[in-house]
């Protein structure tokens, strides 16, 4: 059992509520996401282990048991070609569940015309496996879901 922590603070709203298809159908995972408070925030790393994908905004940590999750910071925010984030670890580097990964404001993204709504997702994950999945406010660093 995986237990996934919030990378960020604010409401879970879940995978269906992503205003992106890929996301909001499961495409790469099952999982869910986060209406991020609109304030500067340090996205953290939800499960301890390394770092494996890093980009401004998105990154994967994988577990010493093989398990990944991703975390993508907004909708569309690729677009902006790393505007708005800075990188506090990288790519390599093992990270401990709750450590800072990215700092990022998600009402600036709001601002730009994007949604900074952030999908957290058990990659590879059979559908099913996903279970006890916060509801309403979160705050980062608390449990999200359990990965089974």
């Amino acid at each position: 059992m995986t237990t996934v922590l919030a990378p960020v603070a604010g409401a879970a709203i879940g995978l269906a509520a992503v205003p992106d298809p890929v996301f909001s159908q499961a495409m790469v995972g099952p999982g869910t996401a986060i209406d991020p408070l609109r304030q500067p925030v340090e996205a953290l790393a939800p499960i301890s282990g390394t770092i494996v994908k890093l980009h401004p905004h998105a990154y994967v940590v994988v577990g010493d048991d093989g398990r990944g999750v991703l975390v993508h910071l907004g909708i569309d925010t690729v677009q902006l070609k790393g505007e708005g984030f800075r990188l506090l670890a990288a790519e390599g580097d093992h990270v401990s569940a709750g450590q800072p990964v990215v700092a990022w404001d998600p009402a600036a993204v709001e601002a730009g015309g994007r949604s900074p709504v952030c999908p957290v997702v058990a990659l590879d994950a059979v559908a099913g496996s996903v279970g006890e999945v916060a509801e309403g406010r979160v705050t980062a660093g608390d449990p999200l879901f359990k990965w089974s």
